[in-house]
């Protein structure tokens, strides 16, 4: 492994790609924003998806606390 693969080879492919020295061409920079604008939204997503997996975990937790509580 010669010293240039050693400071790149805990790196993520995509940070290699940004320290390229060549600039984009214009179809290639809109395909990469659309990429992160994509990529944006599915985390949005994926934080909603979460809140409401936890929101009801609480619901039924609270249920069965109850149901412990008042079972006779």
């Amino acid at each position: 492994m010669t010293a240039e693969e050693e400071g790149t080879a805990g790196q993520d492919p995509d940070a290699r790609e940004q320290l390229s020295p060549e600039p984009l061409s214009p179809e290639q920079r809109s395909l990469e924003q659309r990429r992160l604008a994509q990529e944006t939204k599915n985390e949005r997503h994926m934080w909603v998806f979460l809140a409401y997996f936890l929101f009801g975990i609480h619901i039924v937790a609270f249920v069965m606390i109850y149901a412990v509580r008042h079972a006779k």
